[in-house]
């Protein structure tokens, strides 16, 4: 940590505000504030002058004085109310114009991901790159999949996903990387129950393999995606046929779903 660092957490927190209603008023992302607070990323000179502003004080104090301790302590008497959210910081990584990087993980990191997901040092250990084709609204990782449950992409393709917040943000039919409790990181086609919006349903798109329910309280961190990259080139043959196998599995399985409802 450093003196900045600590300087901005502890005026946030005098003042009441979460890392989100803070980050809003600067003008950036509640990942990148998190980065700024414990130390992996310096503010630009610009946001600086905002933080300035905002805490009515002058960037040599915010970056030049401990402001928690002592004859330096500051007190506020501004309020603000607190987030009624529940959401965890996400922990990121910035190159030296404060872009946020795309980290990797690759599938020999997934088991200890589960464990080190909010951990900052873990994250600055993987490894890391940037997609400019990206919009750069938004927060992305990357992870490599293992097996053929989602063919036809392969074994080792890099998935990229942009992180969202909530289950509530979870689509119908959309993939997904999704870290959980139970089954760590898994890459699966995400359906809602309508009659239980907390339980969700988990496909594959190889449809050797069964479906499987998770409870929303054990999604940890979602990541929709949004681009692959593998090293292997698709048969168009092939993925045709695969395709066409998926579509009729597809029709199969509705048309069950519409004899069960006939029958209750």
């Amino acid at each position: 940590m450093s003196i900045i660092s600590d300087n901005l957490k502890y005026l946030r927190k005098k003042i009441s505000l979460t890392q989100e209603q803070m980050a809003q008023q600067i003008g950036i992302k509640r990942s990148l504030l998190g980065a700024y607070e414990e130390g992996r990323a310096d503010p630009r000179i610009s946001n600086l002058l905002k933080f300035a502003e905002i805490f009515d004080l002058s960037v040599d104090q915010l970056i030049g004085a401990n402001l928690t301790e002592g004859n330096n302590a500051i007190s506020f008497s501004k309020t603000a109310e607190r987030s009624s959210d529940n959401l965890k910081v996400l922990s990121i990584t910035v190159d030296k114009n404060d872009k946020e990087n795309i980290e990797l993980v690759p599938q020999k990191a997934a088991a200890g991901y589960l464990n080190g997901y909010s951990d900052p040092e873990y994250i600055e250990e993987l490894p890391r790159f940037q997609l400019p084709v990206l919009p750069d609204n938004a927060t992305y990782r990357a992870f490599e999949i293992s097996g053929d449950s989602m063919l036809p992409l392969r074994n080792g393709t890099i998935i990229i996903g942009q992180f969202h917040e909530n289950v509530i943000n979870l689509k119908n039919g959309k993939t997904y990387i999704l870290v959980t409790k139970d089954e760590g990181i898994v890459y699966k086609r995400v359906f809602r129950y309508a009659d239980n919006p907390e339980l969700f349903c988990l496909a594959s798109d190889n449809r050797q393999y069964s479906t499987y329910d998770v409870h929303g309280e054990d999604i940890v961190e979602i990541w929709e995606s949004k681009a692959f990259i593998s090293m292997e080139f698709p048969d168009p043959g092939e993925e045709d046929e695969f395709t066409l196998k998926r579509l009729a599995d597809i029709v199969l399985d509705l048309q069950q779903e519409v004899i069960k409802l006939k029958d209750r």
